[in-house]
Order: structure tokens, then C-alpha cells, then sequence
């Protein structure tokens, strides 16, 4: 998605309008030395961001402990390795 971009003198001289761009729920993109530095949104934007990167990612150690620990074996496997000449 393309989103408005400004300078970071730009954004400093129209912030106000910057400001109002983001409530009404436009993100502006903010450069400084041409590349990507910030992108400026709404609160609740924000918040509504927050919340689903909260409530979507499981830590590791919670996907580790929903691996099986039932100490079980594993039957070793009748593959034998290819023979590879030199």
C-alpha cells in the first residue's frame, strides 16, 4: 500500500495537517534522507494494532509446550544413504 509520503522538514512545517490526515485514518509516511523512517496513524489505529499482534502471536515456549511429551522412540529408519563417488 502507497501511503503519503513527507519529509521530515515537510512533517515538522505541516504537522497539524499531518495530524489530521492519520485521524481520518490515512497513515502518513514520514522520510528522513529519503528512506522510510516513521509511519504516523491514528491512536486507535494503534490500538487496534497492539491488540491482534498480542492476540495472534503465541510465544515459542508456548509452542513448545504444546509439542507431545509422551518420551516416546522413534523407529530408526530403513533408508539406506546413496553411495557418492569422488
Amino acid at each position: 500500500m502507497v501511503y503519503p509520503n513527507w519529509s521530515l522538514q515537510d512533517a515538522k512545517n505541516g504537522f497539524s495537517s499531518m495530524v489530521d490526515a492519520a485521524l481520518a485514518g490515512e497513515p502518513q509516511l514520514v522520510t528522513r534522507h529519503g528512506k522510510p523512517a516513521v509511519v504516523v496513524v491514528s491512536a486507535e489505529i494503534f490500538e487496534r494494532l497492539s491488540r491482534l499482534d498480542q492476540a495472534e502471536a503465541p510465544s515459542f515456549a508456548d509452542l513448545l509446550l504444546t509439542m507431545p511429551q509422551d518420551d516416546g522412540t522413534f523407529d530408526p529408519s530403513e533408508i539406506r544413504p546413496r553411495e557418492i563417488e569422488f
